[in-house]
């Protein structure tokens, strides 16, 4: 695979010397200033393509063009905003920026309830914490029909939770929630925030998935034309969370949508975490089945708790085999290789590294910092190495 690092552009607290000294060699970022749904023009396309390039790396993935809510309500101005999406989507692709990840998750983009959670070995994980979030949702947000989303045990638990925070807890769980994302230029209240899920509140998740499959009709041939693959990012964590609807959380999902779209330019951004935050989903299995149509993938590990709560573990110590999931993906990368495809190198990328060492008490995005994807991009380099070597023969 080859060996990416997201950067979030010249703001980033992590410079691109830094990802080339981790031994990345592509560069995974988008124009985070561009995407309110105009069209990316080519000479900042271009700008930023040439700092990658002057840093010794190459651009490898746009992580993402954004896809606004009237395209996945099918509202408002829609219409242009696709056309502006496809005019971005050669322009990048004639800049030879060929793989293009984006998600169609609605309001939210990932999303969790503690960004500094405790290790026991003293580093800090990205938590999703399920009782605080329904603590959230239930005594602060005060969602409409929030309780039928709750069994009763739950109802009690959160309802326990809120009463023993302190106002700052209070603030800092809703900042986490609803007001915080790397890159994001706008950010919601929570008076905001309830006016887009009242939004939503008639959109099935049936009608979101037809919306979303209406959408690459459109988009995929544009792809197609310019030699481009697209692939789409799994909801995180990839079950319902304010009551939205989800159409990519599951293998049924991906299901759907390549029934629907049957291009190999439709394609899967493979993000082990973010399925992997669903204990149904079997990660291994999904990377086999879906392996033609992987284009992109993210290697992060989950580990789950009883009440559905979840951290993000050490790469090679959580609840997901990503060993097995590095595997499969090699194996096809072979099977490609052998057909004489351009893209038998799948990009791949470390995923929301802890926070460790000298980056503890620096400005980081969350997920991002520098010593914790370097840690996990050195342990999956091993995993690589070593199934490179078996599969040779050098190794018994």
């Amino acid at each position: 695979m080859e060996q990416t690092w997201r950067w979030f552009g010249p703001d980033d607290p992590v410079s691109l010397e830094k990802a080339r000294q981790a031994g990345a060699t592509g560069i995974v970022t988008a124009l985070h200033h561009m995407n309110q749904g105009g069209v990316w023009p080519t000479d900042e396309i271009q700008k930023r393509k040439a700092m990658i390039e002057d840093a010794g790396l190459v651009w490898s993935v746009v992580e993402s063009i954004g896809v606004g809510e009237e395209i996945k309500t099918r509202t408002g101005n829609f219409r242009e905003k696709i056309d502006n999406y496809k005019q971005s989507i050669r322009n990048v692709a004639r800049a030879g920026i060929k793989v293009i990840c984006y998600n169609f998750m609605v309001i939210t983009d990932w999303s969790r309830t503690n960004l500094m959670y405790r290790l026991p070995t003293g580093g800090y994980a990205l938590r999703y914490d399920s009782i605080d979030f329904a603590a959230y949702d239930l005594c602060v947000l005060k969602r409409k029909g929030a309780e039928k989303d709750y069994a009763p045990a739950r109802l009690k638990a959160a309802e326990d939770r809120f009463r023993g925070m302190t106002d700052d807890q209070i603030a800092e769980l809703e900042r986490v929630l609803i007001d915080w994302l790397p890159a994001r230029d706008f950010a919601y209240t929570r008076n905001s925030f309830k006016d887009m899920l009242e939004l939503y509140q008639q959109i099935r998740t049936e009608d979101l998935r037809a919306n979303l499959i209406e959408f690459l009709r459109e988009i995929t041939p544009v792809a197609e034309e310019e030699g481009a693959r697209l692939c789409i990012h799994p909801d995180d964590p990839s079950f319902p969370i304010f009551g939205l609807p989800r159409v990519m959380s599951t293998a049924e999902d991906v299901r759907a949508m390549f029934a629907g779209v049957p291009s190999t330019a439709c394609g899967l951004t493979l993000c082990a975490g973010s399925f992997g935050s669903n204990p149904k989903n079997d990660l291994v299995a999904m990377a086999k089945e879906f392996a033609p149509r992987i284009h992109f993938v993210h290697l992060r590990n989950t580990r789950h708790e009883a009440d559905g709560s979840f951290y993000e573990a050490d790469h090679l110590d959580g609840d997901t085999d990503l060993i097995g999931v590095a595997a499969a993906i090699m194996s096809e990368e072979g099977r490609r290789a052998r057909e004489g495809r351009a893209d038998a190198r799948i990009p791949m990328r470390p995923d929301h590294g802890h926070l460790l060492g000298d980056d503890i008490g620096q400005k980081m995005n969350p997920g991002y910092s520098f010593v914790g994807r370097l840690k996990g991009l050195a342990e999956l380099r091993g995993v690589m190495q070593t199934i490179d070597a078996f599969r040779s023969g050098r190794i018994a």
